[in-house]
């Protein structure tokens, strides 16, 4: 690949594909050229980039000539049809939908975890976790390589910017409605969200988890190379505007201590210690917006399953669990 890619963004006008133009300006990310893809009603449109204006292209089947680098945030239709025609014409593909995660010919990659899968893209297809996998793992990732990861009991706190900016907009109208006396309208979430908590993000299954529980279970398996990871998962929507917390209880193959457990986080990559709950010091989502790294916090033994640590994660989704890890790992392309 040429060390300058010329760089495309699918889905750019979105709230992710806002952010990966952003993390590539802040990051300085090293292109000879930016092209921004979107449907037919934003073509013509333009977001500003290093001081310039650039101007959004319809995405049709002609749009990856000349292209190094895709990056995709506009659903998983458009990345089943559009994501092998961009590999096909010779273009890496890095994919945030859940379309290709599970694919064994395509790597999911967290750059600060297996990096190296990254390198080995048959399909010119590489795919971005669930956001609430990356959160999770980069809490987990440091303490698996310190003490050899079992299993994982979660609960997810996820904000309604992971339904897009119609869950942003029904909490705002709720809220209002609420205070002003006016009639709660529900279309995004089966209940009201605002001054409540749903547990039902993604459609459930059978096995009477939701699609979004049973990810954590296979792409923790994927990512981590833990093909019997055990994982019990509860999904939650929170009246949260943004960032997702994660609540997990880690079972290991070793016994650590608390201290062992907070010394792992003093060089890790990607992820933050804050833990002093006596004076008040533990992650909250407020912290995480707009931020790179996870923050890892209320980290305490557990007092049920041996060989366990309770611990609370937080992180931005929409930059660390989608944009900043497709930049990321577009970087190490």
């Amino acid at each position: 690949m040429n060390s300058e890619p010329h760089v495309a963004i699918v889905g750019a006008t979105g709230a992710v594909g806002r952010e990966m133009l952003i993390c590539l300006a802040e990051r300085d990310f090293p292109l000879s050229k930016l092209t921004l893809l979107a449907s037919a009603r934003s073509a013509g449109q333009s977001l500003p980039f290093r001081g310039e204006e650039i101007v959004i292209q319809e995405l049709t089947e002609d749009s990856f000539k000349d292209i190094d680098i895709a990056l995709f945030s506009a659903g998983g239709g458009i990345s089943e049809k559009f994501g092998p025609i961009a590999a096909e014409a010779g273009c890496v593909v890095i994919d945030n939908s859940s379309a290709f995660r599970m694919d064994p010919q395509v790597p999911l990659v967290v750059p600060e975890i297996n990096p190296e899968a990254a390198r080995n893209h048959p399909r010119n297809i590489i795919a971005n976790p669930n956001c609430s996998t990356i959160i999770t793992l980069m809490g987990l990732a440091p303490l698996h390589r310190a003490f050899g990861l079992k299993g994982l009991i979660a609960s997810t706190y996820q904000a309604v910017s992971g339904s897009g900016a119609q869950g942003i907009v029904e909490l705002e109208n709720q809220t209002k409605a609420l205070v002003s006396g006016s009639p709660i309208e529900k279309n995004v979430y089966p209940h009201q969200i605002a001054h409540n908590v749903i547990p039902h993000v993604d459609v459930f299954q059978d096995s009477g988890y939701t699609k979004e529980e049973q990810k954590m279970l296979h792409e923790g398996r994927k990512i981590l190379d833990l093909p019997d990871l055990k994982v019990t998962c509860t999904c939650v929507r929170v009246p949260v505007m943004r960032s997702h917390s994660i609540s997990v209880t880690a079972i290991f193959e070793k016994d650590p201590t608390v201290a062992e457990a907070q010394a792992v986080f003093s060089d890790a990559k990607g992820v933050d210690l804050r833990d002093n709950p006596s004076e008040g010091l533990y992650p909250v989502p407020l912290d995480t917006i707009g931020q790179d790294n996870c923050l890892v916090g209320r980290i305490r033994k557990d007092q049920v399953i041996p060989n366990a640590l309770a611990l609370w994660v937080v992180g931005d989704q929409v930059r660390k669990g989608a944009a900043l890890n497709a930049v990321q790992i577009a970087e190490i392309l």
